[in-house]
C-alpha cells in the first residue's frame, strides 16, 4: 500500500537561483534553524550570462509566486514569524504549501501577518494572567514592529519597548473582574456572618451549658460535704414444714417468703413511720442540722417532717429482687459510724415488722381454730343429748332389739307350726290311727297358732301408732348418724387446732441478715466527675430543647 503525497504541485526549478537566493533556502517553515537572522544576500547582476533553457516553462503567475516567495526569504524572518504566519493563513482559510507561501498569501489578501492585533488574536490567555496596559500579553511585548513592503530588507531583531512614564492600572473592570469581585465581597460577608454567628453561639453555650456545669463541678468537687453509705442485704424466709418429729424438728426452710411481705417491709422501711422512729431513736433529724455539712444538703435548724422525710428518701435507698428475694438497703450520712448505726436500727425495725406480720397470723389461725373446736363440740352434745332424750322417751334402749326378738319368736312359732301340721297329717294318714296322739297333735297346733297370733298382735302394736317401735327406732337411727357426724367434725376441729398450735410454737416468717452493716471508711458520695458530666448533659439537654423550640416558633412566625 501506498500513500499519496501531500504535496499539492509537482514543479522543477528550472532557473538557478542566485548565490544569495539558494543560501537564504536553508530558511525552512517547520526548521527552528531559522531563529538567527540571514545575512542579506548580494544583488544578481545586472546582465546576467544566457545560458540555454530547456524543459517545460512554468507559467507567469507560478513565476510571479516563485519570485515573491524568494523575495520574502530574503527578507531574513525568523522561524517564529514564520510559524505565526502559517497560523494567521490557516485562521483565514488558507491553504499555503510552506511558511513563506503563508506569508505571500496573506499579503496578496492584504493581511500583514505580523501585525499586533493579528498575533493576539492567535493568543488565548491564560487562566488568572493580568492583562497589561492596551490588553497585549507580555509574551508579544517584544515583536518587532514589521513594514508591509515587499521590498524592504532591513535585520528582524526582538526589539524592547520603552517604558512608559506611567504604569497605572486601569480603574475600569469588565463585567467579569466586576462580578468576580461582587462574589467574593460576598463571601467575605457570609464567612462575616458565620463567623459572628459562631461566636454568639459560642458565648450562648458557655453561658447556658459550660458556666453551669463549671458552677455544678465545683461545688461536687469542692463545696459538696462526703457521704458515707453504709450497704446491707437481707431476705424474709418463710418455714413450711410440720413441727413433727424428725432431726430437723420439722423446720425446713422452704422457698422465699411472699414478695407482699417483702414489698411490705420495703415500703415500711421507706415510710415517714421508720424515719420518725430513726429520728426518736438516734436522733436522725440532729445529724443533718450540723453546722459542717453543706448547706444544699443540711436541714434548717427546725426542719419539718417533710423536710427531714424528703433528706430521708435521698439518703435512705431500699431495693427489693424478685428473682432472688432479697431486699438491698443503702444508708448514707456524713459520718460513717452514724451510718453503720441507721442501717442497723432500720434492720431491727424490720426484724419487728415482720414479726408482727407472723404473730398476727398466728393469732387469726389459733382464733379460727379455736372458735371451730367449740363449735363441733357443742353440735355434738346437742346430738348426744337429743339421743338420750329419744331413749328415755320410748323406755326402751334399743327398739330395733325388740322387733328383731319378736320376728325371731314369730319365726320359730310358725317353724313349729309347720311340723306339727306334718305330724298330724301323718297320723291321719293311717288306716287306724291312734286317737289320743292325733287329738294330741291338734291340742298342740292350737297353742302354737294362738301363740302366734299373739306375737303377730303385739308386733303390729308395736310397728304402729305415734309411739311405735318402729318410729322411735328411726328416729333413734337418726339421732345416732348426727352424733356420729358430730364426732367427725369435733374430730376434725381438733386436728386443726392443734395444728395452729403447732404453727404458734414456731416462727413462721423470721428475717435472715445476708450482709452485716458495717461502716465504710472513704466516702461514696458524692461522685464529682459523674455528677459533673450529668450535669453537663443535662444543660447540654435544656439547651438544645429551648433553642429547637424557639427556632420552630421564629419559623412559624415569619412563615
Amino acid at each position: 500500500m501506498t500513500t499519496k503525497p501531500k504535496a499539492r504541485k509537482f514543479r522543477i526549478k528550472r532557473t538557478a537561483p542566485a548565490l544569495g537566493t539558494s543560501h537564504a533556502a536553508t530558511a525552512r517553515d517547520d526548521g527552528p534553524q531559522a531563529a538567527q537572522p540571514a545575512a542579506p544576500a548580494a544583488p544578481p547582476p545586472k546582465h546576467p550570462p544566457a545560458t540555454p533553457q530547456q524543459g517545460e516553462v512554468a507559467s507567469a503567475t507560478e513565476v510571479q509566486s516563485e519570485n515573491t516567495i524568494d523575495t520574502i526569504r530574503q527578507e531574513g524572518l525568523t522561524g517564529r514569524q514564520l510559524r505565526m504566519a502559517r497560523r494567521v493563513a490557516q485562521k483565514h482559510g488558507l491553504a499555503p504549501t510552506s511558511d513563506f507561501d503563508a506569508v505571500r498569501l496573506l499579503r496578496a489578501q492584504g493581511i500583514d501577518p505580523f501585525q499586533r492585533s493579528n498575533m493576539l488574536e492567535l493568543v488565548v490567555p491564560q487562566a488568572g494572567a493580568e492583562p497589561h496596559e492596551g490588553g497585549a500579553p507580555d509574551a508579544f511585548a517584544n515583536l518587532p514592529a514589521t513594514t508591509g513592503g515587499a521590498g524592504a530588507a532591513r535585520t528582524q531583531l526582538p526589539q524592547t519597548i520603552q517604558p512608559k512614564q506611567q504604569q497605572l492600572p486601569s480603574t475600569e473592570l469588565s463585567p467579569a473582574e466586576r462580578r468576580t469581585q461582587e462574589i467574593q465581597n460576598i463571601q467575605r460577608d457570609i464567612a462575616r456572618r458565620r463567623r459572628k454567628k459562631m461566636g454568639l453561639l459560642l458565648v450562648r453555650l458557655a453561658f447556658f451549658v459550660v458556666l453551669p456545669t463549671f458552677l455544678a463541678g465545683y461545688y461536687f468537687y469542692s463545696i459538696a460535704t462526703p457521704m458515707y453509705a453504709t450497704k446491707s442485704e437481707f431476705l424474709i424466709i418463710q418455714n413450711e414444714g410440720s413441727g413433727g418429729a424428725g432431726p430437723l424438728g420439722g423446720l425446713l426452710p422452704t422457698q422465699f417468703a411472699n414478695s407482699s411481705d417483702s414489698i411490705a417491709v420495703q415500703s415500711f422501711l421507706q415510710s415517714k413511720d421508720a424515719m420518725l422512729r430513726l429520728d426518736r431513736d438516734v436522733g436522725f433529724k440532729s445529724h443533718f442540722t450540723q453546722d459542717w455539712i453543706d448547706p444544699i444538703q443540711r436541714l434548717s435548724d427546725d426542719p419539718t417532717n417533710e423536710e427531714a422525710y424528703k433528706t430521708f428518701t435521698k439518703n435512705v435507698k431500699i431495693g427489693y429482687d424478685p428473682t432472688e428475694g432479697m431486699i438491698r438497703m443503702e444508708v448514707a450520712a456524713a459520718d460513717p459510724q452514724v451510718s453503720a448505726e441507721f442501717s442497723s436500727q432500720l434492720i431491727d425495725y424490720a426484724e419487728e415488722r415482720v414479726n408482727g406480720l407472723s404473730a398476727q397470723k398466728r393469732d387469726d389461725q389459733m382464733r379460727d381454730a379455736r372458735e371451730g373446736f367449740e363449735r363441733a363440740e357443742a353440735e355434738r352434745r346437742a346430738a348426744q343429748e337429743n339421743l338420750v332424750r329419744l331413749q328415755i322417751e320410748g323406755s326402751t334402749l334399743d327398739p330395733e332389739g325388740v322387733i328383731a326378738s319378736l320376728r325371731a319368736q314369730i319365726g320359730q312359732l310358725e317353724t313349729q307350726i309347720i311340723e306339727k301340721q306334718i305330724e298330724l297329717q301323718s297320723l291321719l294318714n293311717n288306716s287306724r290311727p291312734n286317737q289320743s296322739r292325733v287329738d294330741g297333735a291338734r291340742s298342740t297346733l292350737e297353742i302354737l297358732e294362738n301363740q302366734l297370733a299373739l306375737l303377730n298382735a303385739k308386733m303390729t302394736d308395736v310397728s304402729q301408732g305415734e309411739n311405735s317401735l318402729a318410729e322411735l327406732a328411726a328416729r333413734i337411727q337418726i339421732a345416732q348418724a348426727d352424733l356420729a357426724s358430730r364426732d367427725l367434725m369435733l374430730q376434725s376441729a381438733l386436728q386443726q387446732m392443734e395444728q395452729a398450735r403447732v404453727e404458734a410454737t414456731r416462727q413462721v416468717r423470721y428475717l435472715t441478715v445476708a450482709v452485716e452493716p458495717i461502716a465504710p471508711e472513704e466516702p461514696t458520695y458524692p461522685r464529682a466527675f459523674e455528677n459533673t458530666i450529668l450535669a453537663f448533659l443535662v444543660f447540654a439537654g435544656i439547651y438544645l430543647m429551648i433553642s429547637l423550640t424557639a427556632s420552630i416558633l421564629r419559623e412559624q412566625v415569619t412563615s
